[in-house]
């Protein structure tokens, strides 16, 4: 052996890496117990997601749009959120009845009256049990506006109903008065 590698084996290991040999074991005790304080959130959310804990947070009942009902709920109790440059984007939830299940084709939900189907609002996307509407909220919602919840039939009828959105969404009022 030269006297190089000699020299490099007799250097002792420095003040940082007898600390690293040290402490490597309790940092990844750490790096394994940090996310598990996130599990019961986690697990709360998949859950709302699925649809064990129901529609969402605030349970809207049932809402008669013509010869239809519908379960409505508010998913989150969070503000509205920003979808990129559409604007802020409230989210519902909507489930169809056990009889009208076949014969509603689309529900939508918009805030203020649509003018017609084709301005109906939001379509709401998902299976019949449990469909995600995200309801644009314009910047200029005022907060008595109405909420309104059209249904097209199969057939080519469409029902509309409307209620208040403080009634569906107290958040969310209550950030158009901090806007």
């Amino acid at each position: 052996m030269n006297s190089q590698a000699q020299a490099i084996r007799s250097e002792s290991p420095s003040a940082l890496k007898i600390w690293w040999y040290r402490w490597r074991f309790h940092i990844s005790v750490l790096a394994i117990l940090i996310p598990l304080c996130f599990v019961p959130r986690y697990l709360k959310d998949q859950a709302l997601f699925s649809g064990d804990l129901g529609l969402g947070v605030h349970d809207l009942g049932t809402k008669k749009v013509g010869p239809w009902e519908v379960q409505m709920a508010e998913f989150d109790a969070l503000p509205p959120r920003r979808d990129g440059t559409a604007g802020f984007v409230k989210t519902f939830s909507v489930s169809l009845c056990e009889s009208c299940r076949k014969d509603i084709r689309a529900v939508y939900l918009r805030v203020g009256k649509p003018r017609s189907l084709r301005t109906a609002g939001a379509i709401g996307f998902g299976s019949v049990y449990n469909m995600q509407i995200g309801v644009l909220i314009p910047k200029d919602t005022r907060p008595d506006a109405q909420l309104w919840l059209t249904a097209e039939g199969w057939d080519g009828s469409s029902h509309s109903t409307s209620f208040a959105l403080a009634e569906a969404s107290p958040v969310t009022i209550k950030w158009l008065g901090q806007r």
